[in-house]
């Protein structure tokens, strides 16, 4: 009897532990979806992880020294930060991730009895997913209803109208990156004087291989994944004087506008944002937009051919799509203007993503003969 039993559960053990194998061997076929960030654990320096159920955290140098010590796979070293996972994942990396994550389903490791490794997303520190991106592109009014939020209805009407009959080329301008790019829970800060600070959110393609003169027909070859973003916005305009034309460097260039998160989604466990997107900010738990793949003037994959065909795209490059309806400066949604108060919370989701939160601090200090002194007390350097 006993001699029996011990033996239907030794071959239970073994056909496991092939499964187990074999599914990692293969590792065709993935056995849980999983998303990719950059977080802080145990406060140590910044490193990449897996990402299941939106609620585990996963390392993956320890994960995948343990799938190397019980399985018969090859050694293979794991990135050092996101731009290295980026570059090496349709080169061999995203066969080991699927292992990793193969081998942890069916060995039960993310129920009961979890390995160090894996932590509770609320445990660690969330950072930005891209420490830092070579370039940010945005896409400008690339959503028919941010076209003319000032204007009264007819205008608003007319200009949307005159939009859809005549698409052009889309307008894209660049973000600074490291300065700009902050993370969950981190802060969006105020510049001091300024008091016309506004949200935007927005759907942050990551760039997975080297394109220059993609076609939109061949653009999602060249897609990594898909994250949450923001473009802060500064309304204020130039300081009085000299130009004054559209200054994009003071609009969208000042430190902690590019709030970027919370984790990226490979592009096959997310699906085709034209056909699926929608997009969502509110400030104060008051939502103020909601855009969907319909409204978009441009398609993204329009924007890769147009972005690639000015400037060689790299991997970890992010090509933000543009924003909806709702921002604080319009007042076709709402009425009136509002703009971002020190104390507000801003959050920022994407179904199939996630959230992104930040919130609001004003800049302390009065800064002393710096710069265009924004606002300036007199034209600069006169």
């Amino acid at each position: 009897m006993y001699p029996a039993r011990i033996f239907r559960l030794l071959t239970a053990v073994i056909l496991l532990s092939c499964s187990s194998l074999l599914a990692a061997q293969a590792a065709d076929e993935i056995l849980a979806p999983f998303k990719v960030g950059t977080f802080s654990i145990n406060g140590g320096e910044p490193e990449v992880a897996l990402v299941l159920r939106d609620s585990l955290i996963v390392e993956l140098d320890a994960a995948n020294a343990a799938l190397e010590k019980h399985g018969l796979v090859p050694r293979v070293p794991m990135p050092d930060d996101m731009l290295g996972l980026i570059e090496r994942y349709e080169y061999g990396l995203k066969k080991r991730l699927y292992e990793i994550v193969n081998d942890l389903v069916l060995r039960g490791a993310l129920d009961d009895n979890r390995p160090a490794y894996i932590h509770p997303v609320a445990g660690v520190d969330t950072l930005p997913p891209i420490l830092y991106p070579g370039k940010i592109m945005n896409a400008a009014v690339n959503f028919y209803t941010h076209v003319n939020e000032t204007g009264t209805p007819e205008e608003v009407a007319a200009s949307r109208q005159a939009r859809r009959d005549n698409r052009g080329a889309p307008y894209l301008f660049l973000k600074p990156t490291r300065g700009a790019v902050i993370g969950q829970d981190d802060a969006v800060v105020v510049p001091y004087g300024r008091n016309q600070i506004d949200w935007e959110v927005e759907l942050g393609t990551v760039i997975g291989t080297t394109a220059k003169y993609v076609s939109a027909d061949n653009a999602w070859d060249h897609i990594f994944g898909f994250m949450v973003t923001m473009d802060i916005s500064d309304r204020g305009g130039r300081p009085p004087g000299g130009f004054q034309g559209v200054d994009w460097f003071v609009g969208k260039g000042h430190d902690t506008f590019a709030p970027m998160g919370p984790w990226i989604v490979p592009k096959e466990f997310y699906g085709d944002p034209m056909e699926i997107l929608r997009q969502t900010l509110s400030v104060g738990g008051e939502q103020m937009q909601e855009g969907m793949a319909g409204d978009m003037i441009h398609s993204l994959y329009e924007l890769i051919e147009y972005a690639s065909s000015l400037i060689t795209l790299y991997p970890g490059d992010v090509l933000n799509n543009g924003t909806s309806g709702g921002v604080g400066m319009g007042t076709a949604v709402r009425g009136e203007q509002r703009f971002l108060q020190a104390g507000e919370v801003i959050e920022a989701s994407i179904d199939g993503i996630g959230t992104l939160r930040v919130h609001v601090e004003a800049e302390t200090g009065r800064p002393q003969g710096t710069g265009a002194q924004l606002p300036p007390e007199a034209s600069y350097r006169n």
